[in-house]
């Protein structure tokens, strides 16, 4: 039996639940997604059947199921869970939860705090919780949106093992529908006329959020015209009010979802600011992810940009930050000025190109070893074995090269990076010219 403190008020008796919190699942089996987690003898999952749980934090985007995984897990290991918001709580609720907790214990049941969004407390807040995870009184479950790395305080987080939870794909979110369509939870005691087309519309809409997937799917539903016989069906014109989107631009499979973002990267690669701006649009206004098209940027700078333009990595990085912090509609500025940005800068693919080239090298030859020059003699033996022998440090000589050997004999002759001339390339291309004359002389 599960112990569950929470707040309630008088009228969440009354109140009928949402999609996603009576389809919250209250298995391993019925969760969704998280199977690098939770998949059959993954760690995770390992951990909890054998009831070897410790203090941990889960660090993933909204809808994942965070919360949920939290409460299957003190189910299952038959713990007192405790559900604790950071918004809304000080020092003063942190203490009055570990004395229920110290209560749990003296009757020999453990306690799970868990602390959605953990990252919202300050130090302080974070430290009261130290000596209570130390010895063990609780079993801390973090649950956070952000890097924990640096919002959570590294003494509490060196306690806690982090576990990255990832969005959900459109297949757990389509399986997840069809669930809410059968289960009596859900719509399983209606009749409900929808198309597998608009459910994987929902999935695509969701954007790897379940709680968007159900309640999406729980809103075109209470929308949908009702027959003589009571049976509900869902138009393509009630999802597109449900959602504000058009679906017409994306189909049964997703496929003009990866012909849109496939149209932006050509165009900046082609230097068409104009067109480049407009599959923009298209693919915002459509509903797509800013912080996916922004990723999408980011790779561009690097890939086809490149060091023809440095800065054009950092014109992207900033603009996938801006997405990261404001969203939408207000970042759709902030993307257009680093796609015009890098559809009018000079293009370069040499980086990509000396990557791929390293990359064959890398997977064909594992085994070649480093040479003896460039390995840290760390051990006396190592010394002995000549590692490190005849090293030169580069920024004792007055033209800060030598001509030590760095890699493996077999593969002397490698040239992988091979700048094309454009842009600043063309000073490091002189810049490179210049090396290999010095080491031929």
């Amino acid at each position: 039996m599960v112990t569950v403190m929470e707040q309630m008020t008088l009228f969440d008796r009354d109140t009928p639940q949402p999609l996603a919190a009576r389809l919250r699942p209250q298995s391993l089996t019925e969760y969704a997604g998280q199977e690098h987690l939770l998949g059959k003898g993954k760690v995770l999952r390992r951990l909890i059947e054998n009831d070897q749980i410790s203090s941990m934090i889960f660090w993933g985007p909204p809808g994942v199921g965070k919360t949920t995984l939290a409460r299957i897990i003190a189910g299952t290991t038959k713990s007192a869970f405790i559900d604790f918001s950071a918004v809304t709580s000080g020092i003063k609720e942190i203490r009055a939860v570990m004395e229920q907790a110290e209560q749990n214990r003296r009757f020999g049941e453990r306690t799970i705090v868990f602390v959605d969004e953990i990252h919202r407390f300050n130090k302080a807040q974070q430290d009261a919780f130290l000596p209570f995870v130390e010895k063990g009184s609780i079993v801390l479950i973090g649950a956070t949106t952000e890097n924990p790395s640096f919002e959570i305080n590294s003494a509490l987080l060196s306690r806690c093992k982090v576990f990255v939870l990832q969005a959900l794909t459109a297949k757990n979110l389509t399986a997840l529908l069809y669930r809410a369509l059968k289960d009596s939870r859900g719509f399983g005691m209606q009749r409900v006329n929808i198309s597998e087309n608009m459910i994987e519309m929902i999935a695509h809409f969701a954007n790897g959020d379940a709680r968007i997937a159900l309640s999406t799917l729980e809103m075109v539903i209470l929308n949908g015209e009702i027959d003589d016989n009571g049976t509900v069906s869902v138009t393509e014109d009630t999802l597109e009010q449900c959602t504000s989107k058009k679906s017409l631009l994306y189909d049964k499979k997703g496929e003009e979802h990866y012909n849109l973002i496939s149209a932006l990267h050509k165009s900046m690669r082609n230097s068409d600011p104009d067109a480049s701006v407009y599959w923009l649009a298209r693919m915002l206004e459509a509903g797509e992810d800013p912080l996916y098209v922004a990723r999408r940027v980011l790779r561009f700078a690097s890939e086809d940009v490149g060091l023809a333009d440095p800065h054009a990595l950092t014109i992207a990085v900033s603009a996938y930050q801006a997405c990261h912090f404001i969203g939408m509609p207000e970042c759709t500025v902030h993307l257009t000025q680093a796609v015009v940005y890098l559809s009018l800068a000079p293009k370069s693919n040499a980086l990509y190109m000396a990557y791929e080239h390293a990359k064959a090298d890398a997977i064909n030859h594992l085994a070649e070893p480093v040479p003896l020059v460039i390995r840290n003699a760390v051990t006396e033996l190592m010394g002995k074995l000549d590692y490190g022998k005849g090293y030169q440090y580069a920024h004792d000589t007055d033209e800060k090269l030598t001509n030590m050997q760095c890699l493996p004999d077999s593969l002397l002759d490698r040239e992988y990076y091979q700048p094309d001339g454009q842009g600043k390339e063309a000073e490091y291309k002189k810049r490179m010219e210049q090396i290999k004359e010095w080491k031929r002389s």
